[in-house]
């Protein structure tokens, strides 16, 4: 029987050492994606890895899913296995037993994780948006100054053809549409 560690962040530039940082596990596995879904490479390998009676410990609910439906699956996923999941943060054990009071609570904190993620996109979609609004550049630069872009933009007005503007520019085809649009 093992016990292992699942911990999660969100991006490359985050790091888990809060996360069950004071405990020993036999196995510790760790992604550096979003939550969004379970295609997560440590995630996949996890439920491989583990087998009946071992314990898989995750510091809080959002670490292992901010989708209610996927948390569930989860869940259900590693109970058939004989798994027994524990969520540090909020105190849950689920073991494949039918505790409705444990039920209602992770479907609670799963709408909660499920929730924040969806405040959490709308923020960043009204953040880009404020962004574009005050004519700030959202993506990669262009690689193309000023005087080049009206450059450009001249040329393609005046017809020369997009083959001719892409070798000039050293820009693909789509760059081209897109930068004279």
């Amino acid at each position: 029987m093992a016990t292992v560690a699942y911990r999660r962040v969100s991006t490359i530039d985050q790091n888990t050492d809060r996360q069950l940082a004071d405990e020993s596990f036999d196995k510790v596995f760790e992604d550096k994606a979003s939550a969004k879904d379970t295609n997560r490479p440590h995630l996949q390998a996890m439920i491989e890895f583990v087998r009946e009676g071992d314990t898989v410990v995750v510091h809080s609910i959002d670490r292992l899913a901010r989708n209610l439906a996927d948390l569930e699956c989860l869940i259900q996923q590693f109970n058939a296995k004989g798994v027994t999941v524990e969520f540090r943060k909020e105190s849950l054990t689920f073991a494949g037993g039918a505790d409705a009071i444990q039920t209602l609570m992770l479907q609670m904190m799963g709408a909660f994780a499920q929730f924040e993620r969806s405040m959490i996109r709308e923020r960043q979609r009204e953040g880009v948006a404020a962004a574009k609004a005050k004519g700030k550049h959202m993506g990669r630069p262009s690689g193309l100054d000023a005087k080049q872009l009206k450059s450009l933009k001249a040329k393609k007005l005046a017809g020369v053809a997009v083959k001719q503007l892409q070798d000039e520019f050293n820009l693909s085809r789509a760059s081209v549409y897109r930068l004279t649009a």
